[in-house]
């Protein structure tokens, strides 16, 4: 069963590899084929399985079939979440991001290379030969296929960098441009296009999402947010041009605001004034170079607690409701483009569940969001007309 989930695993990552990341490099298609040589590794372990005689002995092979899994599977998310979120174009954009993939691949390989090596030495072969056999297996499987699949890789990540770019929606894509480090000072657009997803669950079941669309210029911002959860559903909007501020509800229509309680950092200002510059910058964790849509970026992560992430998302609220945030803990990756400008952010909160559903332990609230178009002139109508 454990070697028929590793291979489950292994097939749908390549699957996933070779049918949905299309950065237009000229090693695309051998990028996605070197994603499925694991498969073969796992598939070894499913016709030779690796047999253990003792308790302990078979509680180890169990514990390593299972850690490899714990390993294996959050990988596979954050594919699918690069993929589906319009993630960056590389794969692998620092050793943080590659070596959970190296750790899967070798303990798949030590599984099922403790199985290969029985089906060679034989069942009366002592235990600590087939132990030492089934660990070079592992090794020179890792080692192989972990050269084939970053050398495909980054080959593809280098002819995308070296590729002239016409233009990207996230900004400048002269690859002779150098990103700034994640300790500078990241500069505030003039101008952008947001948009903005939160979605959040209790122990895994789902809440709701949020789904926000907005534009930016300066001060003035207009946006529209999608929210459906267990509480409401309806459309949410605010707006502000020269000082004059109107709100959106399911229940009204535009309607001005004169409660004063708007706030200039909106958007993608109240992300970078709130979660980025909000006293977590020297904390900075460097995790690399990205591409997306052919401009760079680097990758850069904070640490973030309960009062920050709402000031930068306004709209968890909509989520989470009226619980305290004091005690919630989280983190967020942000990406400084070319331009000294942040053009993407992605993240998530975690706290205790109590007031939001009854009996529920864990919560958590996972965002995304995108600037792009930044600094072009867009115009904000009002929403009166």
């Amino acid at each position: 069963m454990i070697a028929a989930a590793l291979s489950a695993g292994w097939t749908l990552t390549a699957f996933l590899v070779l049918l949905a990341y299309r950065p237009g490099g000229p090693l695309d298609l051998v990028v996605g084929l070197a994603a499925g040589l694991p498969i073969l590794v796992a598939v070894a372990g499913l016709v030779w399985p690796p047999v253990a005689r003792g308790g302990r002995a078979f509680a180890g092979l169990v514990w390593l079939g299972l850690g490899t899994l714990l390993v294996l599977v959050p990988s596979m998310g954050g594919v699918v979440g690069q993929i589906l979120a319009r993630g960056p174009q590389t794969l692998l954009p620092s050793a943080e991001a590659a070596y959970p993939w190296a750790l899967a691949l070798f303990g798949t390989g030590l599984f099922s290379g403790l199985g290969v090596a029985r089906a060679v030495l034989g069942g009366t072969a002592l235990r600590r030969r087939r132990l030492v056999r089934g660990a070079l297996i592992a090794v020179a499987a890792t080692a192989a296929i972990s050269l084939a699949f970053t050398g495909a890789a980054i080959g593809n990540e280098l002819a995308l960098r070296d590729r002239p770019v016409a233009g990207s929606r996230f900004g400048p894509a002269n690859p002779a441009i150098e990103p700034p480090t994640c300790a500078q000072p990241v500069r505030p657009a003039a101008s952008a296009r947001v948009e903005i997803d939160l979605a959040a669950d209790v122990d895994r079941v789902p809440l709701g999402t949020v789904d926000l669309r907005g534009v930016r210029r300066g001060d003035d911002y207009r946006w529209l947010a999608y929210v459906a959860t267990e509480r409401e559903l309806g459309q949410y909007g605010a707006a502000r041009i020269a000082d004059v501020e109107w709100r959106l509800d399911p229940a009204n229509d535009w309607r001005t605001d004169l409660s004063g309680a708007g706030n200039r950092d909106a958007l993608d200002r109240a992300v970078l004034a709130a979660a980025i510059e909000g006293g977590t910058r020297p904390a900075a964790e460097t995790l690399g170079i990205s591409f997306f849509e052919g401009a760079r970026a680097r990758h850069c992560r904070v640490a973030i607690a309960g009062p920050a992430f709402e000031a930068a998302f306004p709209e968890v609220r909509r989520l989470v409701g009226g619980v305290d945030l004091r005690h919630w803990r989280g983190e967020l990756d942000y990406w400084v483009f070319t331009d000294g400008e942040l053009g993407r952010a992605s993240g998530s909160l975690s706290g205790p569940a109590s007031g939001i559903v009854e009996g529920g332990l864990q919560a958590r609230v996972q965002v995304t969001m995108i600037a792009i178009e930044r600094d072009r002139a867009h115009a904000i109508v009002s929403p009166t007309g």
